[in-house]
């Protein structure tokens, strides 16, 4: 997937890998894709929450080797 941004949050716990995330969709435009890249297994729950709640768009999700990578369109 093609991505405009991506932000490490790997080795960071909460609220951190979220505080990357929305300074980093902030230097977006709307309809572009950022990518969140987080080690935090409690960021998947509190990730998912934060897309909701600022009505952006997860596009996908997954996991490989203990890294979670979330895939989000901007509003």
């Amino acid at each position: 997937m093609e991505t405009n941004i991506v932000v490490d949050a790997k080795g960071l716990s909460c609220p951190m890998p979220i505080v990357k995330a929305k300074k980093a969709i902030d230097s977006l435009e709307s309809g572009q894709v950022m990518e969140l890249e987080t080690t935090d297994k409690g960021s998947v729950n509190d990730f998912q929450s934060w897309v909701k709640a600022t009505n952006h768009k997860l596009l996908k999700m997954e996991e490989v080797n203990g890294v979670y990578r979330f895939f989000v369109k901007k509003a």
